[in-house]
């Protein structure tokens, strides 16, 4: 698995027909991920090298999100703080390997006031005759990766989030069904107590 992708944290959905579909503003798709405060969700990761991987997604608007890896992947990815950190089991299984939440395009939808109609890192919005697809990037630092998130309407869904990478490596994430539960544990989105919890068990 590469793992330069998780610099920018590469995810996705599946997408759904849509009848009727049309071009989502910016506004319509910040005011929904605005409403987005907690979700938890399965997903199912296409990997550059076209193997799979699955895991459980947990969203903590604003700044925080967590990508669990079930086995045989020994993988955790937390974003926190202002931090992503990396835990891979075949080389950092105690502590993570970190880099600025600000580096990645993951930054965009998860600060506390999305508003992508005034963002310079949204530099494409596009319609492909069924999703509406946002890109967004660094245009200061490109090397950092590209992010694409794919909407469609009836009622606004976020459908596919793939992300590209510095060396030109796509990761995809198919997700489940969105579920809004009322609230989710500051812990599993720190980076410091998974390091912490770690050390204990080791």
């Amino acid at each position: 698995m590469h793992r330069r992708t998780f610099i920018a944290l590469a995810s996705a959905c599946a997408a759904a027909p849509a009848t009727a579909a049309s071009k989502l503003s910016l506004n319509d798709i910040s005011g929904y991920l605005n409403a987005i405060t907690t979700a938890k969700t399965g997903f199912t990761q296409v990997n550059d090298d076209g193997t799979l991987s699955t895991g459980t997604l947990f969203i903590r608007r604003p700044g925080r999100i967590r990508f669990e890896y079930n086995p045989p992947e020994e993988l955790l990815v937390i974003a926190g703080g202002g931090q992503v950190g990396i835990f891979d089991g075949k080389s950092n299984l105690q502590n993570a390997e970190r880099y600025p939440l600000r580096r990645t395009p993951l930054s965009l939808i998860l600060e506390k006031n999305v508003d992508l109609a005034r963002r310079n890192m949204v530099v494409g919005h596009d319609f492909d005759g069924t999703a509406t697809v946002v890109t967004a990037q660094d245009p200061e630092h490109p090397e950092y990766g590209r992010l694409q998130l794919k909407f469609t309407e009836g009622p606004v869904e976020l459908r596919q989030w793939i992300v590209t990478d510095g060396q030109g490596s796509k990761t995809t994430v198919v997700l489940g069904e969105l579920d809004r539960p009322g609230a989710l544990s500051s812990a599993l989105f720190s980076i410091e107590n998974e390091e912490r919890l770690r050390g204990r068990n080791k």
